[in-house]
């Protein structure tokens, strides 16, 4: 597929969705199946867990899953807007093609607002989501522009090798929490493409080194991502540990502490910064002593 604007405009048309009407269509969560296929939550690895137990291990971080996206989705939509303006009075379907990008973004952020009061009514009580939306999105929009776009480039792509490897093929999903990623998925496959556009044409407004310095923020802004997985991770496990109906071993406790550690870092970081439309444009973008610093950053937590 050629990348351009206008392809993105015509895509934003074609699979363009409504929450109630297209999506909810008046269900509700089925919580007799996992939301989390195992591809994802890795719940597979921790063989001592019943199925009731991975389907509940699965329920929760699916909870997390969208309360992710609604969050990381709030400085997504505050840099696109930022982006628009450098089309304002130039490229004017690269504009329609941005605006369309955020207000997509908006009509997200809604659906998982949503998902988590239908899905709280369903759970027992407990359970918390500790980012702060806005904290976060203002922690991340003072690094400069440049290392935003790639964290979001990041987030698009794993959002989409996620559903079309892991949650479509699955059929013992909630058929509800897998629509909502399959719509989901509709949108944010035009907004990979603009950020493959957005990101090299930032770039090329830049200094050597105004972007050794933004590879720096890079580093920056995945250390407070994964401080964020590392405090949720262990708030989810402690949910679950409270509401599931027997006790574990503290060597099991442990194990179960570290494969959720490890599948949100898979989930949120790794599947993202490997996938290969990343890892192509990266690489165009940096040196080779640039992306040696990267993968020293990663490395500890891999």
């Amino acid at each position: 597929m050629e990348l351009t604007y206008a392809k993105c405009i015509e895509i934003s048309k074609r699979v363009r969705w409504d929450i109630d009407k297209d999506v909810i269509r008046g269900r509700e969560f089925d919580f007799s199946q996992k939301f989390l296929p195992d591809g994802i939550s890795k719940v597979d690895k921790l063989d001592f867990l019943n199925d009731d137990e991975r389907r509940l291990l699965s329920q929760i971080q699916g909870r997390t899953y969208a309360n992710m996206f609604g969050f990381v989705e709030r400085f997504i939509t505050a840099k696109v807007l930022e982006l628009t303006r450098d089309h304002w009075l130039g490229d004017q379907t690269a504009l329609e093609a941005l605006v369309r990008f955020t207000d997509e973004e908006l009509k997200h952020q809604e659906l998982f607002r949503r998902i988590e009061t239908m899905i709280s009514s369903g759970m027992a009580e407990g359970y918390e989501f500790l980012p702060d939306p806005n904290e976060v999105a203002a922690a991340v929009l003072e690094k400069s522009t440049w290392a935003v776009l790639a964290l979001i480039l990041e987030i698009e792509l794993f959002t989409q090798a996620h559903y079309k490897q892991s949650i479509e093929p699955d059929e013992n999903l909630s058929e509800l929490y897998k629509d909502i990623f399959l719509f989901h998925w509709k949108e944010e496959t035009t907004h990979a493409i603009m950020d493959e556009l957005e990101w090299p044409r930032h770039d090329k407004k830049i200094t050597p080194g105004e972007r050794d310095r933004a590879v720096d923020e890079l580093i920056e802004i995945i250390a407070d991502v994964d401080g964020i997985l590392q405090t949720q991770s262990a708030a989810d496990v402690a949910y679950f540990l409270k509401v599931c109906d027997r006790s574990f071993s503290e060597d099991e406790i442990e194990q179960i502490k570290a494969g959720v550690l490890k599948a949100y870092r898979w989930q949120y970081i790794f599947s993202g910064v490997e996938h290969e439309r990343f890892q192509a444009l990266f690489e165009k973008l940096t040196t080779e002593q640039q992306r040696q610093r990267i993968n020293e950053a990663l490395a500890p937590i891999m």
